[in-house]
Order: C-alpha cells, then structure tokens, then sequence
C-alpha cells in the first residue's frame, strides 16, 4: 500500500499581531511567550478574540463565562480585564489587544 501524506488537522488557533490562542490546549501565547492565565481570563480573551471589532457588553461577558444564572457584580468583569490586560502588557490608557468602549464594554482589536 501507498502512503499518502495526511492532510494536518485543522486548528481552531486564533492568530493575531504577536498573539496566538489555541482554544484547544488553552494556551495564549504573546511573542512566543506563554502566558500563565486564570481559567476566567482565558475564556474573556477567547470569547473578545473570536468576534475581533464586535463590542461586548460586561452582562455579554457575564453570560458567556460565568454563566446566565451567575448572580453578582457585573464589574467582577473590569477586575478580571485589568488582571488580563496586566498579563499582555497593556494597560487601559495604552491599549494593545482589549480596548474600553466606554459606557458599553469592551473589545478586541489586534493594532500595534
């Protein structure tokens, strides 16, 4: 028999300016570097990620992570996004990746 070079399975990685998240092993790297994120930080960068431009609310961002029964703060979302941003090197004021829409939310914009 024949061997036939396999086609590489397909990745689901986002690929951005300098970042790469790879959803399957949960993993973000920003300049080759992997970053040590929280399992809430991971899923707010992945849910920003995956609609780049695309504004989302913080109940959004509540929904998708902690879930729709989750009862709480909706500004438990701005912690765990300065706690993100901190890990990227960016800060609310000088923006790489998670920019504020003010009075709205956030979102994710790849610019350097």
């Amino acid at each position: 028999m024949r061997r036939r070079p396999r086609a590489a399975a397909p990745t689901d990685a986002l690929e951005f300016e300098g970042l790469s998240i790879d959803p399957n092993a949960r993993e973000v790297r920003l300049d080759g570097q992997l970053l040590d994120l929280t399992k809430i930080e991971f899923d707010l960068l992945t849910k920003l990620a995956s609609e780049p431009r695309r504004v989302f609310a913080r109940q959004q961002l509540l929904d998708a992570v902690w879930g729709a029964d989750w009862y709480g703060d909706d500004h438990v979302v701005d912690v765990h996004m300065g706690n993100l941003r901190k890990k990227l090197g960016e800060s609310g004021s000088n923006p790489r990746f998670i920019h504020t829409v003010r009075g709205v939310g956030f979102r994710f914009e790849a610019t350097t």
